[in-house]
């Protein structure tokens, strides 16, 4: 079965209750890079995209835009996709980041390697669409 990024979701807002959109995606998104780096193979195949507000899964944002308050079982995944190996990742994430702010998770995304470089040739604040790869995730976040 493979795991979509709302599995992922939906299962952070079973862990962690009722969050902003923007705080889940960057939760979502923390996910992916550390299941790069310590699993060595990606949590799910939607892309991510260096938005102004710092990286946005496509696919979660459609399912919730215009909703800023996210409750469990919002996105109807099915956590049951993810293996034991997935949630001990997730949980970690959760475990460092989980406890701070949206606006916080957003500043920090904005001071890292892989949403800066994707925003190249973007003004701050301009709407974009470019995907933070992978491969940039990886080699940063396994270098810090």
């Amino acid at each position: 079965m493979t795991v979509r990024a709302v599995d992922v979701a939906d299962y952070i807002l079973q862990e962690r209750g009722t969050m902003s959109a923007m705080k889940l995606q960057k939760l979502v998104f923390y996910s992916q890079a550390w299941h790069l780096v310590w699993e060595d193979k990606e949590l799910f195949p939607e892309e991510i995209q260096a938005w102004a507000n710092g990286p946005v899964v496509p696919d979660l944002y459609d399912c919730h835009h215009g909703s800023f308050s996210l409750t469990p079982g919002f996105f109807k995944g099915d956590i049951s996709h993810l293996t034991e190996k997935n949630k001990d990742v997730i949980n970690r994430v959760l475990k460092f980041y989980g406890d701070k702010d949206a606006q916080w998770l957003s500043d920090l995304t904005h001071m890292e390697e892989p949403w800066k470089n994707a925003r190249i040739g973007l003004a701050d604040g301009e709407r974009g669409d470019h995907v933070i790869s992978t491969a940039a995730m990886m080699e940063y976040y396994s270098s810090i």
